[in-house]
Order: C-alpha cells, then structure tokens, then sequence
C-alpha cells in the first residue's frame, strides 16, 4: 500500500486519450469515503463509464425489500438474484438504475435501502454473482468502478487503484449533510457516525473480500481536504499512473 500524503503537489495535466481507452480504474474505501462523487469526477475527465457497484448492492437491496425477502435469507437472496436485472445508463449527473426495466434511482439513498445492502453484501454466494455481473460490465475496459473490493477481487489488475478513506466522525458528517432536508429532520448526525461505523465493522471484518487496500492501491486520505483538492489529487494519481503504463518497460 502506498500512503498518500495530503499536502501533495496536485499537477492537472490532460487526459492521457489513447492509454484510458481501455483503462480499468478501481475507486475502493469504506461508506461516505466520496467513492462515488470522484468516481463520477474521473469517468468525466477522463472520457470513462462510470460503474457503480454500490449502486447495484443498493438495487437488489431495494429488490429484496420491495419483494419482502429477509436480507438473512441467503436460499431466497439467490433466488431473487437469478430473477434480478441491474443496468446502468450513463447520464450528464452519472448513472440511471435500472432494476427490472424500472429506473429506481430516486430510491436507493434511502436508509433502509444503504443499510440493506450492506446486509445482503455478507454472503459469499450474492457477492459472487454481484462480482460476475460487475466483471461482464467492465470487460472492455474504459471504466471507472468504485466499491469495497473492486482492486483486491472484482478487478485485481485494475490500471489504477485508489483507496479513498477519511477519518469516521467526518464521513458520517458527510453522510448527513447529503441527506434530504426531511430525511436531515429525523435523524442525528451522530446516528449517522453510528451507523457508518456499524457498516465500517461489516465490512471490514465479513469473511467473504473484506474491506481492505489492495496491496498496489495508494491511498488517498480526504479527512482534512476539501472536494477540489481531493478531485485534483486523484486526477494527479490517475494520470501518473496511465503515464507508467504508456511507457515501455526495458
């Protein structure tokens, strides 16, 4: 793992056009770590798709909710699974879900749904066609994924791997303010921070591709930058690192 120090320099140079063709770029880090804001960012800037899986976890989620399915039930869970279609279509503010046919993107930020799939994320049997699926969509390359274990499982040699992390107390403060107002007025910012460090020790410590930096990944620690520095960094990251790959080995 290689420690990224918050006080880099955060050169902008320009998309590398012919080596991100068919770059893999894998994004990993706990909830509310920003995965999904810079992994938006990078599909941008540097002409990429944008692969959620954490949006596809929280699709399926939302399936077994709707579909009144215990997240505990794993026989039923995979039932469900072979049953379930996830796409996503890229759009100017990231990425529609389409689960079934049906664009349910308004409804995955919802508590229920973020906690159910951290749920259904334990078992080795869904994370297996969750990763299969993921697999077949990045295929070709020219993606950006974030998630949990997209470097040490999904894509283990992913061009780029970025680990994003940031102290607890300010990914959950993260988490809040992201909230909808009516949402903000239910909970307690520390019930967030809560239950973010709740799914922190899911993750973490699940026995089937556990949260942790691949062994290649830099990471990159937002706890005391702003957004811009943070998209700077990364693109920096993503840049040098493409720049590596361009050039030929002796």
């Amino acid at each position: 793992m290689i420690a990224e120090s918050m006080n880099s320099a955060v050169p902008s140079d320009p998309p590398l056009q012919t080596v991100t063709r068919r770059a893999i770029i894998a994004i990993d880090g706990p909830a509310g770590a920003g995965k999904s804001t810079i992994a938006r960012h990078l599909a941008s800037y540097f002409g990429l798709l944008n692969l959620e899986s954490g949006a596809m976890y929280r699709a399926f989620a939302l399936k077994a909710l709707t579909s009144g399915v215990a997240f505990e039930d794993v026989p039923a869970l995979l039932q469900l699974s072979r049953e379930t279609s996830i796409h996503l279509v890229p759009n100017e503010t990231g990425n529609r879900v389409i689960l079934d046919g049906v664009d349910v993107t308004g409804q995955l930020r919802q508590q229920v749904v973020t906690d159910g799939a951290s749920r259904v994320s334990v078992h080795p049997q869904i994370r297996a066609w969750m990763v299969s699926l993921q697999q077949e969509l990045g295929a070709q390359g020219g993606v950006v994924m974030e998630g949990r274990d997209i470097g040490t499982v999904v894509f283990p040699k992913a061009d780029v791997k970025i680990f994003l992390d940031a102290a607890p107390e300010v990914r959950g403060l993260r988490r809040y303010d992201q909230l909808s107002p009516a949402a903000a007025e239910e909970v307690q910012p520390e019930e967030v921070v809560r239950e973010l460090r709740a799914r922190d020790e899911r993750d973490r410590n699940r026995a089937d591709s556990p949260l942790r930096p691949a062994a290649d990944a830099i990471i990159l620690d937002s706890t005391h930058m702003t957004l811009d520095e943070v998209v700077a960094r990364a693109e920096a990251i993503v840049t040098e690192k493409l720049r590596q790959v361009s050039v030929p080995q002796a």
